[in-house]
């Protein structure tokens, strides 16, 4: 078994041993306050201390959890030791070790429980709260690991616009490449584009036979490049068709016609 995996099995059972001690320390002050002065019990010491706590545990999130910078050895070059965090993971188990050492001689059970459970909060705070944020915070302005750090960071910003750098590259290149498929259609689509135009003038008596020369000309445009391609084919019939009319509004059969080709949806007027 490794020392890893030992340190968290510790870790566990430190933790389980913490919450137990609060949990009494907790119990004892209801206990002393009764029931019916809840509110009085908010503004006890005990109310004070695990408000402190749960401020001391954000910190602890802060310097412990954001970001992983305290596994970084160059930078934090003694709370990262073993030593060190085998004395972290059993610093609950410690503060009950010494809360037994300091209510020896206590014949009164509950006292001498409490007494334990004090020690363990009180040691737990010290080491959890105050005591390893400030390690911490020691280690940070040490030259090594300023000068470290500062490199990371820089290496991070240079990775960071390297990434921006070649996702703009990738889009500039999609859409030339869009540009360029765009106007290969173009050249190829002229001839159907204007033979919709002419389509979409078609009086009542020819309006069956339009639609079904209109369905061979999506389809045509469907295979060449799917929906994009229908559409670039459609905006191109209905501006010829603009411009042949005086620049008179064309009512969009096309929009109709194509409904069901490929992925063409026909518009929804609600």
């Amino acid at each position: 078994m490794t020392a890893k995996r030992v340190l968290k099995r510790i870790h566990v059972v430190s933790t389980a041993w913490f919450i137990l001690s609060v949990g009494y320390v907790l119990a004892v002050a209801l206990e002393q306050a009764g029931f019916g002065r809840w509110l009085n019990v908010s503004l006890s010491v005990y109310s004070a201390v695990v408000t402190l706590l749960c401020t001391g545990f954000y910190l602890f999130a802060l310097f412990r959890g954001v970001g992983g910078a305290q596994n970084i050895v160059v930078e934090h070059p003694l709370t990262t030791t073993s030593h060190y965090m085998a004395f972290y993971v059993t610093a609950p188990l410690l503060g009950g070790l010494a809360g037994v050492l300091g209510m020896l001689g206590t014949p009164d059970v509950p006292t001498f429980v409490l007494g334990v459970a004090r020690g363990t909060l009180y040691t737990t705070f010290a080491v959890w709260v105050i005591l390893d944020p400030l390690a911490g915070l020691i280690e940070m302005t040490l030259p090594s690991s300023r000068r470290h750090r500062a490199e990371r960071l820089a290496q991070a910003e240079a990775e960071r616009r390297a990434r921006a750098e070649r996702r703009e590259r990738l889009l500039a290149e999609a859409f030339a490449r869009e540009e360029q498929e765009r106007r290969r259609w173009e050249e190829r689509l002229q001839n159907e584009a204007e033979r919709l135009a002419v389509l979409l003038t078609t009086d009542a008596a020819g309006f069956e036979k339009a639609e079904k020369e209109a369905l061979d000309i999506g389809a045509f445009a469907w295979r060449l490049g799917g929906l994009t391609c229908m559409q670039q084919l459609r905006d191109m019939a209905l501006e010829i068709a603009r411009e042949r009319a005086g620049g008179s509004e064309t009512v969009d059969y096309v929009s109709h016609w194509w409904d069901g080709i490929g992925n063409w949806r026909r518009p929804s007027f609600g």
